[in-house]
């Protein structure tokens, strides 16, 4: 772990490569896992806000698991999370063009219909945040649908770090991120950064 600013920072974010491979992964992230997305506070009065923007592009089982539910739920830790259909995936997920998955809440922004990205958390995964009272955790997340992000990160020399230099500025800031960049490139030149074991 390094310590910048109030943060300790997994060696993962350096010692990783990462970049999405959304051809051979098919945005499977919105499909999976154990529960939704977890959202920062505020988030899901953002998502209210913004739902009639992206209503119709929403599947019509998550259309009605948002009106029979929310948004957002509290899972079994008691974070406040995406809704999810029928257990499955996140509501806000939807098909893109090519059959893969896709944020809505993402797509409606690229297109410039809303000013919210997508909750910080799934914008910085595979980074997982671990907040105590005194400081943030700051760790890389491991799961076998991201192999192909992390075979394809290796072979273009894309460091994790690097790959999520926009959501990692977005949750932590300009100053944050700079510090980061310094402080670990710097382990790059003394410790080469393939310390990492598959």
């Amino acid at each position: 772990m390094i310590q910048i600013q109030n943060t300790l920072v997994s060696l993962d974010l350096v010692e990783r490569y990462f970049c999405c491979d959304l051809d051979v992964c098919k945005g499977a992230c919105c499909l999976e896992g154990d529960s939704g997305a977890p959202l920062a506070p505020g988030e899901a009065d953002t998502i209210r806000e913004i739902l009639p923007e992206i209503w119709d592009d929403l599947l019509p089982a998550a259309q009605r698991e948002i009106e029979a539910n929310g948004v957002s739920f509290r899972d079994i830790e008691g974070d406040e999370v995406t809704s999810l259909v029928d257990g499955g995936n996140c509501v806000f997920s939807t098909l893109d063009e090519k059959g893969g998955w896709i944020c809505a809440i993402e797509r409606a922004y690229r297109h410039g219909r809303i000013g919210f990205y997508k909750p910080v958390s799934c914008h910085l995964y595979p980074v997982r945040l671990k907040e105590f009272d005194t400081f943030t955790a700051v760790n890389f997340h491991r799961w076998k649908i991201c192999k192909a992000a992390e075979v394809l990160g290796r072979a273009k020399g894309i460091r994790a770090y690097r790959f999520l230099e926009g959501p990692l500025r977005r949750r932590f800031g300009d100053a944050w991120y700079e510090e980061l960049v310094i402080t670990l490139d710097e382990y790059l030149r003394q410790y080469g950064g393939d310390n990492a074991v598959d």
